[in-house]
C-alpha cells in the first residue's frame, strides 16, 4: 500500500498538498492529479472524493510517485498555475524525479487545469490526460509536442463532451496528437470515476518520457 506524506500550509492562500509514494522511488515517473471544483479550501480529507487520490487512499498501488495539491477556495486551478508549477518544481527535487518523466491529469475544473497547465509549461510534460474538461482553443498550438490522451462522459451534463472535442480537434489541426474517448452513457462523476478506475489512462500516462524539451512559441510571441 503506498504511504502519504501531506504538506499542510499555514496561509490561506496557498496550497496544501499530498504526495504518495512506495517503498522504493528510485526512477520512478511523477504522475500529477488535480482535482474538481468540489475539494478546493482548506479540509484536505475532501481531496479524496474523487480520482487518483480516491483510488489511492482505497488500496491503488501505482508505480509512481503521485502529486496531489489543494487548490485555495477562492481561485480555480487556471490561476494557479505559477504556484502549482513551484510545487511540482520542490517535489521532483525531493524526490528525485527525472524530467522527462513528468506526466499530468485532473478532473472536471482540474481537467481545465490540465489542459491550462500544458499550455502555460508545454517543456515539463510528458504526456497529459484531461478528463471531463476543457480550455482555451486559441492556445492548442503549444501542445504540438505534448502527447494528449482526453476523456468525457458521452452524457455528461456538467462540462459537455463538446468541451473536449473541440480542444483536440484544435490540438490535431495545429499538428498536434491528441485522442479522445469518449465513455458511452456516462455522466459527470461516474465518467471521471470509470476514466481512472476502468480504463488504462494511468497506465498509457506512465509509458511516456519526454524526447523533446524544446521551446514551444506562445502565439504572437514575435509582438512580444
Amino acid at each position: 500500500m503506498m504511504r502519504i506524506k501531506t504538506y499542510i500550509s499555514n496561509d490561506e492562500h496557498q496550497m496544501n498538498y499530498g504526495v504518495a509514494f512506495g517503498d522504493d522511488c528510485t526512477d520512478l515517473p511523477l504522475l500529477i492529479y488535480l482535482h474538481g471544483a468540489g475539494e478546493r479550501g482548506k479540509n484536505f480529507d475532501h481531496i479524496y472524493r474523487h480520482g487518483i487520490p480516491k483510488l489511492i487512499k482505497e488500496g491503488r498501488d501505482i508505480p509512481a510517485v503521485v502529486l496531489f495539491p489543494q487548490c485555495p477556495g477562492e481561485f480555480i486551478w487556471n490561476n494557479m498555475v505559477k504556484e502549482l508549477k513551484l510545487i511540482i518544481d520542490a517535489v521532483v527535487t525531493e524526490y528525485g524525479i527525472s524530467k522527462d518523466r513528468i506526466v499530468l491529469t485532473g478532473s472536471s475544473m482540474g481537467g481545465y487545469g490540465t489542459w491550462e497547465m500544458a499550455m502555460c509549461y508545454p517543456e515539463m510534460f510528458a504526456a497529459i490526460a484531461p478528463v471531463a474538461g476543457g480550455g482555451v482553443v486559441w492556445r492548442t498550438g503549444k501542445l504540438i509536442k505534448t502527447p494528449v490522451i482526453a476523456y468525457h462522459g458521452e452524457k455528461d451534463s456538467a462540462v459537455p463532451a463538446s468541451q473536449s472535442e473541440i480542444m483536440v480537434d484544435f490540438t490535431n489541426a495545429g499538428g498536434g496528437t491528441a485522442k479522445l474517448n469518449i465513455l458511452k452513457d456516462k455522466d459527470h462523476n461516474d465518467g471521471i470515476d470509470y476514466a481512472y478506475r476502468e480504463t488504462d489512462l494511468i497506465q498509457q500516462l506512465l509509458s511516456y518520457r519526454k524526447l523533446d524539451f524544446s521551446h514551444v512559441p506562445e502565439i504572437c510571441e514575435d509582438m512580444f
